[in-house]
């Protein structure tokens, strides 16, 4: 046992090292792997204990930004629910591994389970899914085919076909088979590499981003969060006066970042004055990111068209809060007040628009900070009709850490599987303006104030991966409960057949005929 839960705990490793900041995905598979090496042959509760460790050694590094930039009570919490998930997954490992092909549907309930824990509890969490460390690599362009969550059950395939080949080769048995079906995934996910899906543009526009940097140390947006505002402000007036000046073209609309104001700027106001100079001096609609109030309460936060005409228009709510950190789940039942948690005086509320936003005759899909990393956000938007796709994020809290790297990667893999151009706008972490290949063709440094003016197309045809919409996460959820029925059968009657055998009383052997020299006198 401790050899296993010491390869689960290397797994969990070789996991961790395929996403930023070390960025070797070609570990991937052989981290997916050591899962199903160190849970094989296992009954359920020993095979759910090493999925856990597994688990942990994988989240608790994963996530570890999260220690130094939100707090540790948080890290921990919700490292400790992301980890129960793979040892959750572990518990059915040895029902599925009484079916043939078992690669298969254990990638199916690997991929099931990303599902799920990126959508429960409070939300979820989807940081660490498998397609999320693809960027980069050759099976990158395979996105745009299957989506994201279809490349998780591919990458996972691969990985547990990799698995079933090592087991082959230890026990001696005929590895062809097991070979030919893991260069088969392998050549499936580099395919599109070769013929990657194109997205006709039916127009283009211009777009400015801007990065306004925060002040002070850089990781507080409240430290001074009028001064915020103003680098934004001051950021867009230089731009107007380039676009006078002839040094840069006019932009069709302007891209702030999320927390460009973290007061109300409906309320009147320096903040509210300033959206207004700045708008009044490009002369073009500027998308503003700020937190609205709601009521005594409650916040919003969202992205609002302001027109230099008619003012604040249509607006995207954020669509996932992140809990203690942007709300307190069952406040009623629980309300902290300590540490970090007592600064969350007013819960966020989500928003639900699928509808792009209509900015300059372009109808623009948004997404802020973490909703990039849900597939309910974006997809839909696309769906409706967006033709352009832009993220605002802060990232002040997480400058010091490799989150924004993480969060970067996945929106560039947004980016491929929409088949669309893609703009960020954060306020002093990774800002670009991305193509729909992944490509950054333009990049701001982070921790400065710098405006990006760029020509992005505009696309209104779908990929494959957008017709596909959420079937395929669908499609596994049926395949894994199919699966789990099945292998439970077959588990229940493998333990019936391997339990302990009835023993006959042993049988008295007969008395031996007496030799005539013992035979009785008569």
């Amino acid at each position: 046992m401790v050899q296993r839960l010491l390869l689960a705990v290397v797994g969990g490793a070789l996991l961790t090292a395929s996403f930023e900041p070390v960025a070797l995905p070609w570990l991937l598979p052989f981290g997916v792997a050591c899962y199903a090496l160190a849970t094989r042959d296992l009954a359920v509760r020993r095979a759910g204990l090493v999925g856990l460790v597994f688990g942990v050694v994988y989240y608790f590094s994963h996530i570890s930004w999260m220690r130094g930039s939100i707090g540790s009570d948080a890290w921990l919490a919700l490292s400790t629910i992301e980890a129960l998930f793979y040892g959750l997954l572990g518990l059915a490992v040895p029902l599925l591994r009484r079916l043939p092909l078992w690669p298969l549907w254990l990638a199916a309930a690997w991929t099931t389970m990303e599902t799920v824990r990126s959508g429960w509890p409070f939300s979820g969490m989807p940081w660490g899914r498998l397609s999320f460390a693809a960027i980069d690599t050759p099976v990158a362009p395979a996105v745009a085919y299957v989506g994201l969550t279809g490349l998780s059950f591919l990458l996972a395939l691969a990985g547990f076909f990799l698995a079933r080949l090592a087991e082959a080769a230890l026990a001696g048995e005929r590895r062809r088979a097991w070979a030919a079906a893991t260069v088969g995934v392998l050549a499936v996910l580099v395919t599109p590499a070769v013929a990657p899906y194109d997205v006709p543009e039916t127009g283009s526009t211009t777009v400015a981003v801007v990065q306004g940097d925060v002040p002070g140390p850089g990781n507080d947006i409240l430290w001074d969060h009028e001064g915020v505002t103003r680098n934004h402000v001051d950021a867009t007036v230089r731009l107007a006066a380039d676009v006078a000046a002839g040094r840069v073209p006019r932009p069709d609309f302007v891209l702030w970042p999320e927390n460009s104001t973290a007061v109300d700027p409906f309320e009147p106001g320096r903040v509210n004055t300033g959206i207004r100079e700045a708008v009044a001096a490009v002369q073009v609609p500027v998308v503003v990111g700020g937190i609205v109030g709601a009521g005594p309460k409650h916040v919003l936060n969202q992205g609002i068209v302001w027109d230099p005409v008619t003012g604040p228009g249509d607006r995207y709510t954020k669509h996932h809060p992140v809990p203690y950190g942007e709300y307190i789940p069952m406040r009623d039942l629980w309300n902290p007040e300590f540490g970090k948690l007592a600064l969350i005086t007013r819960d966020m509320k989500s928003g639900t628009r699928t509808e792009p936003l209509r900015v300059a005759g372009v109808r623009v899909g948004d997404a802020i900070c973490f909703d990039v990393a849900y597939d309910d956000v974006m997809p839909p938007q696309v769906r409706d009709g967006a033709e352009l796709l832009v993220v605002q994020t802060s990232n002040a809290s997480f400058i010091f850490t490799h989150q924004i790297e993480q969060q970067f990667a996945i929106t560039r893999l947004r980016a491929i599987e929409a088949g669309r151009w893609l703009a960020v706008a954060s306020t002093n972490g990774q800002t670009g303006v991305i193509a729909p290949d992944g490509t950054v063709v333009a990049s701001a440094t982070p921790r400065t104030t710098d405006v990006l003016v760029e020509r992005v197309g505009l696309s209104t045809a779908l990929t494959p991966a957008m017709w596909l919409g959420p079937w395929p996460a669908r499609l596994f959820t049926l395949l894994t409960l199919g699966a789990l029925v099945s292998g439970a059968v077959a588990y229940r009657r493998r333990q019936e057949f391997d339990g302990p055998a009835q023993v006959d009383p042993p049988v008295e052997p007969p008395a031996p005929s007496p030799t005539p020299s013992e035979a009785p006198v008569v």
